[in-house]
């Protein structure tokens, strides 16, 4: 049996993604001096079980119980949590341990109108404050993106979580890049939840896409025009799931 070969193309936008996540992820994680955050580690990996709902929403774990499942210590897992209560992801109950947040798609519409206004702030700023060097990575970033269209779904969500950290440490402002992530978190749990009926993953791959050729191009216009057309996406997609559950 012959191995059906991929495209020269193909196999370079692999190489390039699997490059910058594993540099994106060792940044993320390496506090100062270098050393590793255990905490930070935990709220990742917590956080990243919770956008796949490994940790099923309204389900309610202990800190000995997440301890035990990501092999770290309860004191680092405790500051995670913290981390992700303040990130709307998790609740934390006195005496029983920390409950999975449901996921409320009335909440989602709302989150969506707060991300709106930051993500045409961070497309615009970031167009503006680019450094070539930065310009040119958004416009790999963009054939990258174009080319998970066929991607499984935890691959696209990956790529969007160090996508999304990357425009934002690009528009140099370290404020809205803090307010939004929670909001990025939100829409990938919820987007993990509803994608198997939309069937639209190239849909967003190329709306990602065309903000990103916006920033790499300096045209702060097209950039404010890209990101609005993203997120009159993202808000159809989530009206229509409201609408599947009327």
């Amino acid at each position: 049996m012959r191995l059906k070969k991929r495209p020269a193309s193909k196999v370079r936008a692999d190489v390039a993604l699997d490059s910058f996540l594993e540099d994106d992820a060792a940044r993320g994680i390496a506090g100062l001096g270098g050393r590793i955050d255990l905490a930070e580690k935990a709220r990742i990996e917590l956080e990243q079980q919770i956008v796949t709902l490994e940790l099923p929403p309204g389900s309610v774990w202990t800190e000995a119980d997440l301890s035990k499942k990501l092999g770290i210590g309860r004191t680092p897992v405790r500051e995670a949590l913290q981390r992700l209560e303040s990130d709307y992801l998790v609740e934390i109950v006195p005496r029983l341990g920390a409950r999975i947040r449901t996921i409320d798609i009335q909440q989602q519409l709302l989150s969506l109108e707060v991300r709106r206004v930051l993500e045409r702030l961070i497309a615009t700023r970031a167009a503006r404050h680019c450094t070539e060097a930065e310009r040119e990575k958004c416009r790999e970033l963009a054939r990258i993106m174009d080319s998970l269209v066929d991607a499984e779904v935890l691959v696209y969500l990956r790529y969007h979580l160090r996508m999304k950290r990357y425009i934002s440490d690009c528009a140099r402002n370290p404020f809205v890049a803090r307010a939004i992530a929670p909001l990025h978190a939100m829409s990938r749990r919820f987007y993990y939840r509803h994608y198997r009926r939309a069937h639209d993953l190239h849909i967003a791959a190329n709306r990602h896409a065309e903000v990103l050729r916006a920033i790499a191009d300096g045209d702060e216009k097209i950039a404010a025009e890209m990101s609005d057309r993203l997120m009159d996406y993202v808000e159809e997609i989530t009206r229509a799931a409201l609408l599947r559950d009327l």
